[in-house]
């Protein structure tokens, strides 16, 4: 794994984005540095960045399908967007 950043998806939505942030927050943390956590309002996903891609690809590991909150968590590594260059072909 190359990154420190994971996607975190299939998140409940009984739980407000708030109290699902602190939750995660300690949840992830028994894998290493939370740096991160960002639950976008009205989704059911969310993004979390660890200190190091080991620790990420620890909790990557072991969360994947894990039951949080009513539902099994999808925990995917944040890969790079690949950027368009700015020359159109016609």
């Amino acid at each position: 794994m190359q990154g420190r950043k994971l996607f975190v998806g299939n998140l409940s939505h009984c739980v407000t984005a708030a109290e699902e942030t602190e939750q995660l927050r300690q949840l992830f943390s028994n894998y290493g540095d939370v740096q991160q956590v960002n639950i976008l309002n009205g989704k059911r996903y969310g993004f979390v960045q660890m200190s190091s891609p080991s620790e990420a690809e620890k909790a990557k590991k072991e969360l994947n399908d894990y039951p949080f909150n009513g539902c099994l968590l999808r925990v995917n590594e944040v890969r790079p967007s690949r950027r368009k260059s700015g020359f159109r072909r016609h």
